[in-house]
C-alpha cells in the first residue's frame, strides 16, 4: 500500500516581499490560514528547486516578479484542532523587481505596509518575526 502523502509534512515557501520599505502582506481566502494575513508562498512540487517554487508561487498568487536575496528562517505547521496538516515552510527574503499586485483565487486581500504595522492585522503565527529575519537580510 502506498504512503497517504497527506500523512507526511509538506515542503513549501514563502517570501517576504519587500517594495520602498513595505512589505507585502496577503491573506488567505482558503485553509490552511483562511482570513489571516500571511506571506505569498506554496507547496514545493516534485523536481523544483525551492527558489523555482518560491519564483513560481509568487508568479502564481500575485503576478509579481521578485529577486530572491536569501533564506530568513523556517517555520513548522503540526497538525492540530485548527489544522490538520503538517508543513514546513522555509522563508526567504525578496526584494520587487516588476509588476503590480494581480491576486488569484487563492487570496482575497493584499497590502504593503510598514513592518511595524504588523500587529495591527491578524496574521499567521510567527509571521512578524520572519519578516524582521528577512528584513535585515536586505539591510545593506
Amino acid at each position: 500500500m502506498a504512503p497517504d502523502p497527506l500523512k507526511r509534512p509538506q515542503l513549501a515557501v514563502s517570501a517576504s516581499i519587500f517594495r520602498d520599505g513595505k512589505v507585502l502582506l496577503v491573506r488567505r481566502a482558503r485553509s490552511p490560514g483562511k482570513g489571516l494575513y500571511s506571506l505569498p508562498g506554496g507547496r514545493v512540487e516534485y523536481g523544483e528547486t525551492l527558489e523555482t517554487a518560491l519564483a513560481r508561487e509568487i508568479a502564481e498568487e500575485t503576478a509579481l516578479s521578485v529577486d530572491i536575496v536569501g533564506l530568513a528562517g523556517w517555520r513548522e505547521v503540526v497538525p492540530s484542532a485548527a489544522n490538520t496538516g503538517h508543513y514546513v515552510i522555509l522563508s526567504f527574503a525578496a526584494r520587487w523587481r516588476a509588476g503590480e499586485v494581480a491576486l488569484n483565487d487563492e487570496l482575497d486581500d493584499a497590502r504593503w505596509i510598514a513592518p511595524a504595522g504588523l500587529a495591527e492585522f491578524d496574521t499567521t503565527e510567527g509571521l512578524a518575526a520572519m519578516v524582521d529575519n528577512a528584513r535585515r537580510l536586505l539591510v545593506p
